[in-house]
């Protein structure tokens, strides 16, 4: 029966085409398949993905982590410049870096995304970018879904978000609790803004009416190339280095996200405890200078927004630094001295001094103490 007006209505007229969905899976099955090992049973386009958690057999107390996260507002760039095979990284990223930072590897990831027009190439193109992450993590990737929005999301928008579980062993947990006075703050360096303030860094790029395809000399390529800029993916480099340092020598790790730096250290340290950080001990990649400067941004909006160049923290016993950061650099991963952790002091470690931070996240544990100037 035709519609009241005589228009015959399908799904494809109402901007759902299953058709395209078909072909984006199909497209993307190589990437997904590359990062299963004989764990993943069954094929790709299941109801759920199986993961054979047998290796658990072997754990004395296993503990399951689990992290769920996306990637903001940076899609706004990739969509911008149509480019979608490195945001998986930044997805990636954002999740299993979560998960190591108990000490836990991360076992198995899914993903989500949800677009306004299946385009088949930009869909595997994004999962292609997730997968070639997933490997980077040792991570299987073993499923996920695209949803077609049509009417609520623009034909050429889209957003990601991901989950992934991970396992540790409970007498390996890493956290607060292993924290204590005279531990030293191990900066592992970021490759660039991340995934986290890209609504202030957009709004700074609007306000200023610079384009995405203007050179910058300081940077060395365009604005969008470095806007683009994949995150780190730290997952696999974290576990080496706790596995070799142990658990005498490795104490904590700090994922420095959303908030920056010194909001995200204080999640990690126990109460009592404060890490001094010199705002001096690094250079500040060009970037985050361009953004401050440009925008005019109060540095202490920048540090509380951005992660300034330090990705990854890591909380080791004073014995264990230089070992750390030896095996950092055979890995491959930038690394230096940040700072140190001692007890407070109630007379001048008080909430609202200049630098102060704790309390954040719903978190009362530790907090930092921010001094000195940032070195641009």
């Amino acid at each position: 029966m035709s519609g009241a007006q005589g228009t015959q209505v399908t799904y494809a007229t109402a901007g759902v085409d299953t058709e395209a969905g078909d072909k984006a899976v199909e497209l993307m099955k190589d990437a997904v398949r590359a990062t299963h090992g004989p764990q993943v049973l069954g094929g790709v386009g299941g109801f759920a993905g199986l993961y054979d958690a047998s290796a658990l057999l072997t754990y004395r107390k296993p503990l399951l982590a689990t992290s769920t996260d996306g990637v903001g507002t940076k899609v706004a760039i990739a969509q911008a410049l149509d480019i979608h095979d490195t945001i998986g990284f930044d997805l990636v990223g954002m999740v299993v870096d979560d998960i190591v930072v108990v000490g836990a590897k991360p076992l198995f990831m899914t993903d989500y995304i949800a677009c306004g027009r299946v385009v088949p190439e930009r869909i595997a193109g994004i999962v292609r970018g997730i997968a070639a992450a997933c490997s980077v993590a040792g991570t299987a990737l073993v499923g996920g879904e695209t949803a077609e929005h049509p009417g609520l999301l623009g034909p050429d928008e889209y957003d990601v978000a991901g989950a992934a579980t991970g396992v540790v062993e409970a007498d390996r947990l890493l956290g607060p609790e292993r924290v204590r006075s005279g531990d030293v703050l191990l900066a592992l360096g970021s490759s660039g803004l991340h995934s986290n303030g890209y609504s202030l860094v957009r709004k700074v790029v609007s306000v200023a009416g610079w384009s995405l395809d203007r050179h910058v000399d300081e940077l060395g390529r365009t604005l969008g190339e470095e806007l683009l800029e994949p995150t780190r993916v730290y997952a696999s480099d974290c576990l080496a280095l706790a596995d070799r340092a142990g658990v005498a020598g490795l104490h904590a790790f700090s994922h420095v996200t959303g908030g920056g730096l010194a909001s995200n250290v204080a999640r990690v340290l126990p109460q009592g405890l404060v890490a001094d950080i010199d705002r001096g001990g690094w250079t500040l990649p060009p970037v985050f200078a361009l953004v401050q400067r440009l925008g005019q941004v109060p540095w202490t909006d920048l540090e509380g927004t951005l992660n300034l160049g330090v990705g990854m923290v890591a909380i080791v016993a004073a014995d264990a630094v230089d070992g750390v950061l030896a095996h950092a650099a055979e890995l491959g991963l930038p690394a230096w001295e940040l700072g140190t952790v001692r007890h407070a002091d109630p007379t001048r470690d008080v909430v609202g001094a200049p630098g102060f931070v704790a309390g954040t996240k719903g978190v009362h544990g530790g907090a930092v103490q921010l001094t000195g100037d940032y070195r641009a």
